[in-house]
Order: C-alpha cells, then structure tokens, then sequence
C-alpha cells in the first residue's frame, strides 16, 4: 500500500513539471509576475531533474513548450555526471531528436547558456556537432545567426568545413573550406565569397540592391542604414520572407491586408498563431474578413485533427472570454487564442452536427470575442452539461469567480451524483502557469486537468489529462511516456536525420 501511495505521489510530482513544462514561459502572466514565474519553474526543473531523471528527459518526446525544451536540454547537458551509462544514450537520443525540432535562433541561444555554464565535454561538443552538420545551410546561418554561429565554433571547437551544413537552404553550393571561418573570425581578408549570402552580407554594406538577397532580419538593419523607406523595403524584400515574416508585415500594408507584396495564405498558418492574429484585428476587420478568417481557421483546425477529425463524437466545449484571457503585455491575448483555436479544433474533432459551444461572455459568434467581463464558469457548465455530450472540454485559466467555486461544486455533483457511469468525459484544459500553485489551477479534484499553450496539441493533452485523475500510478505513467518516447524518435529516425 506504501509503495501504491508513493507511486501516486511521483505521478502527482511528473504531471506537475508537465503541465508547467507545457504553459509556462518563465514570463509575466495576468496574475504572476515574471520573477515568480521563472522562480517556480527553477523549483520545479530542478527537483524533478534529481528525482525522476529518466521521467525529465522523457519530457523532449511531450507537447512542452521550446523555452522548457531547451531547459531540459541544458540541464541534462550540465549534469551529466549524475547519469547512467545508459541513461546518457536515452538522453543523447532525446536531445538530438528536439534540438531538430526546435527554432535554430534557440539552438544557438542554448550554445550561448551552455557556453556561460562552461559546459564543453566531449559528450556536448558531440552532440552540438551532429546538430551543426544537420542544418541545411550554415552559409545562411552564419549570416542570420552569426554571434550563435562564433559562440558554438569557438568554445566547443566545431569544425566549419565542407563537412557541415552540406545540403542548401538557399539552392546554392556549401561554404568553401575556411569561407566560414574567414567571414566570422577574419571579415575583409577576402575581396569576395564564393557562397551567395556571404558575399551579399559583404557587398550590402555599401550596394543597396544586395540588401534584398538577404534574409529579413538581416536586411532590416541594412535598409535602414541605406535610408530605405520601410513601404519601399517591404515590397521588394517579400519574396524572401518566410511565412511568418509574411503574416508581421501584412498589416503594413494596409488595413484589409490587402496589399499584394505581403499578402500570405491564412490556411497554412500554425492554427494558435492564426487565432493570434484573427484577434490583434479590430472588429471591423475581422466583420470585412470573415469568410477569409473563418476558412482559413476551420482549414487549419482540420489539419491539426488530422486523422482524429469527426471521431469523438458529440462535445461541448467551455470556453473562456473573460478579462483574465487578455494575457499581459509579453503574451497578449494568449488564453483567449488558446480557447479561440480550441473551439475551432472542437468542431473538427466532433461528429458533424455534434458541437456546441458556451463562452463565458455568452456571446455566440466566436470571431468576435475580446476579453472582457468576470468568469462565470459554473453556470455555462451548466448550460453545457444539459447538451448530454460525450465529452466536455473546458478551456479557461480556471478563476471562477462568477460566484466563486460554482464550476467545481457542479461538476462534483454531476460526477458523484448524477453521471456515476461516467457517459460524460470532462476535461480541463488551463493555458495559464499558477505560479505559487506550481501547477495550472484546477476546477475540482474529480476533473482531469492539463496545461496547454498551443491550441494544436489539444487532442494529445487531453489523452495526457487522464493521468491528472489520481487513480493512475507511476507504472502506468512510464508506460505511456515509453510509447510517446517510442513515436517521436521513430518520428526522428525516419525523417532522415543522421
């Protein structure tokens, strides 16, 4: 019985680090300030990585968040001395399987963290390599992530030959042996350079056409320095930008978004990042652009349920509409487009004709919403639970304050006196870190509840949330994280990657 509660107990302990793993970014939130966020998140890093090491390098294979992903990264990397032979190759598996998934600007900021925590064993150079000789261009790295580029070749002593970065990015060949190392170490010993970003990096200092060969980031700085109206810079860079630089840009152009040399198609966007910015429109544009906005999120929905589209029967979903879910000043609107892409993912996932939707505001026109008003999450769960749904999923940072605690004492009622064979699922989903709770707030101890960031990952935290229950031991949790670590190097292995 010992041994079944102590197991309960590290299960309790791994969903903690998750869900905080998943939500928070160690920045400001609507009711904790950046310092308490990254103060919980040091606690929780730290004491998971001690106690359940095998669990906190499992964690890469999960939906958490890059800026926790390269946390764990660094700290397995730090701490190596504490790990198992064995250990070690899980954990160089895992490592080098999300360092190909994560954004290279955070790469080389984890190159720069490791490079202050003198950390250069054999071990890291190793895998810092392997990571360098996968990326498809360091010839536009160089340009584009320069001082990342310098860090990892100068403390870790990677090579910059022929022998890295052999595919192309840009189409071009690779860098020349000592091309790269001449351009970050020695700039102006070559009159030229034989790859074509380098040679524009150089020429742009004082040719204003050689300014459009490079990436954005780049060429901003460059533009400027030349005098460049920004309107003028953005028609002629857009062919080079990337999706994301498109969907930034595209307000510049005009209210409707309508100006053709940084229009983008919505319906490729991740779907949290098209609900950002569905939201960051005012409501007029959102009126004139409905049929746009609305396709191209329906569009994407579909695309994130993926091969689950239509098959969990009828849902209800709670959503949150409140003032809380207008974020803060560094995650604006962060839980309102959680629950905004939510609802959109819902419909995709539910039999056709087997969706209902409640905001807390009341309002019926999802497009609409903004932040405003109290929490009165209790009574649209009421509201709800009487559309007999197979699952309810409730997205809301879980203040209930519309009366206080009227959502938990429903749904303990509903579980312990109304629906005892469980015919209704619920599922709490919280995009908010609680930071003096070390955990997403919950509704009530009888509903399973996950933290979520991206609106995507839904359907995979919601599998995840049953373990929130408390009925489901340590044994059962590793089995699940086995098969998850399981999928995602099989995932990895089979893209191709060395």
């Amino acid at each position: 019985m010992t041994e079944t509660y102590a197991d309960l107990i590290a299960a309790e302990d791994v969903l903690l680090f998750v869900n905080a793993a998943v939500t928070s970014t160690g920045q400001r939130e609507f009711r904790s300030q950046a310092y308490q966020q990254r103060l919980s998140l040091d606690f929780l890093h730290e004491y998971v990585r001690v106690n359940y090491r095998t669990v906190y390098a499992a964690s890469l294979a999960l939906d958490i968040n890059d800026h926790n992903a390269a946390r764990v990264v660094e700290q397995l990397l730090r701490t190596a001395g504490e790990a198992s032979g064995e250990q070690k190759r899980t954990e160089g598996r895992l490592i080098a399987a999300r360092l190909a998934r994560l954004p290279p600007q955070r790469v080389y900021r984890l190159f720069r963290a490791l490079r202050a925590a003198k950390v250069g064993n054999r071990r890291t150079r190793a895998i810092l390599r392997d990571w360098l000789a996968a990326r498809p261009d360091l010839g536009h790295d160089a340009v584009k992530y320069r001082a990342g580029l310098k860090t990892a070749a100068r403390h870790f002593h990677l090579p910059l030959t022929t022998a890295a970065g052999t595919g192309t990015a840009t189409g071009s060949a690779p860098p020349a042996a000592g091309e790269l190392g001449d351009f970050l170490f020695k700039p102006g010993v070559r009159p030229r350079y034989e790859h074509p970003l380098l040679d524009a990096y150089r020429r742009a200092h004082y040719e204003q056409g050689a300014v459009y060969e490079l990436p954005l980031t780049v060429a901003e700085g460059f533009a400027a320095r030349h005098g460049v109206a920004r309107e003028a810079f953005v028609e002629r860079i857009a062919p080079r930008m990337t999706r994301l630089e498109r969907l930034r840009t595209q307000r510049e152009a005009g209210a409707d978004g309508a100006g053709a040399a940084v229009r983008t198609d919505l319906s490729v966007m991740p779907l949290t990042r098209l609900a950002l910015y569905a939201l960051s429109l005012t409501t007029e544009e959102r009126v004139r652009r409905r049929a746009e906005l609305t396709g191209a999120l329906r569009v994407a929905a579909r695309r994130a349920a993926g091969p689950y589209a239509g098959t969990w029967g009828s849902v209800a979903a709670v959503l949150d509409d409140s003032y809380s879910a207008s974020g803060s000043g560094v995650k604006r609107r962060r839980p309102l487009a959680v629950a905004l892409g939510g609802h959109f993912l819902l419909e995709a996932l539910a039999a056709p004709g087997a969706y209902g939707a409640w905001w807390t505001s009341g309002r019926t026109d999802p497009l609409l919403v903004r932040p405003y008003g109290p929490t009165p999450l209790g009574m649209r769960v009421i509201d709800a639970l009487e559309y007999a749904p197979e699952r309810l999923v409730v997205v809301s940072d879980g203040w209930d304050n519309a009366p206080p605690g009227l959502a938990g004492e429903v749904l303990r009622v509903w579980r312990t006196r109304l629906d005892r064979e469980r015919r209704t699922s619920v599922v709490h989903l919280n995009p908010v870190y609680d930071a003096d709770g070390f955990d997403v707030r919950r509704l009530a101890a009888s509903v399973p509840t996950a933290g979520i960031r991206d609106a995507e990952d839904l359907p995979a935290l919601v599998e995840i949330a049953q373990f929130a229950e408390g009925r489901t031991g340590l044994a059962e949790l590793r089995a699940y994280l086995d098969r998850r670590i399981e999928s995602f190097l099989r995932t990895y292995e089979r893209s191709g990657a060395t």
